[in-house]
């Protein structure tokens, strides 16, 4: 079931990058994050209530809290880097880093899994290094993209750390807070920007990726609860493939033979990590 929740969270979170890059091309990052925000929040307090899950107090209360402005930063910064730059530079940046940091802490808390296992996690990093090449000869905004790219990912591992630890037994609500905080960051930072308040149906692109961004979240927590933080992390990180693909499809983007054979890794990477 890690498996299944692991690549289902890539699915969506590809998804709502796509999404959420589409829509910074024409509006502040800070607009369609604060949006994204909203529509995040309202699916996964939908689920909450479905579900009828308690709220986590003390630690988890700050965990949550935490991993919603490390998510902030990282969506925000990733919106932007995937407005202006290449997708098959910023996206996979994010996820090595994102994916990188966690493990580390993975491995320092509950040691290294099976060999195969660590060999599919360097197969997948790799993969999408692979799949970010062509920074090696891009122009500027591909290195301004690279930059945002880092940042997103120092983002999205702390949310990964943060809220992984934010209530144990706990899928909903702990996103719920996460989801909060970020959609008051995103909205302080509005206001410090002086933007006019978004109007909602105006940005339905921006509604579209809080709810894939939601989704992703979710089956991200439940392949956390499923398996090792570790293995979570790396499966859930070749979503950058899944954003490239549809940027490829839809806005044409030209992908070198070096991408195509970083996504075919990500595949044999896949396999290798899930072998008993």
């Amino acid at each position: 079931m890690g498996l299944f929740f692991s690549l289902l969270a890539a699915l969506f979170w590809g998804t709502g990058d796509f999404c959420g890059g589409l829509a910074a091309r024409k509006r502040d990052q800070y607009l369609v994050l604060a949006v994204s925000a909203f529509s995040g929040a309202l699916v996964l307090a939908l689920a909450a209530l479905i579900g009828r899950e308690p709220f986590p107090h003390g630690w988890g209360l700050l965990w949550s809290i935490l991993a919603g402005l490390g998510g902030a930063a990282g969506i925000a910064s990733l919106y932007r880097g995937l407005s202006i730059g290449n997708s098959a530079v910023v996206a996979p940046t994010s996820a090595v880093i994102g994916a990188a940091l966690p493990v580390g802490v993975t491995l320092l808390l509950h040691g290294a899994p099976q060999t195969i296992q660590l060999i599919g996690f360097g197969v997948a990093l790799v993969g999408i290094v692979l799949v970010s090449t062509s920074i090696a000869h891009g122009d500027s905004s591909d290195r301004r993209g690279f930059a945002l790219g880092v940042i997103a990912g120092i983002g999205f591992a702390l949310y990964f750390i943060f809220i992984a630890q934010a209530g144990e037994g706990l899928v909903f609500t702990p996103l719920v807070l996460a989801r909060t905080c970020m959609l008051l960051a995103a909205l302080a930072l509005v206001g410090v920007r002086r933007l006019p308040l978004p109007r909602l149906q105006t940005m339905p692109v921006a509604l579209l990726a809080g709810v894939f961004d939601a989704t992703g979240n979710v089956f991200f927590l439940l392949a956390k609860t499923s398996s090792r933080l570790d293995f979570a992390v790396i499966l859930s990180s070749i979503y950058p493939a899944i954003t490239v693909l549809w940027t490829a499809l839809f806005l044409k983007e030209k992908l070198n033979w070096l991408q195509k054979l970083g996504l075919v890794v990500c595949l044999v990477a896949i396999l290798l990590i899930t072998a008993q």
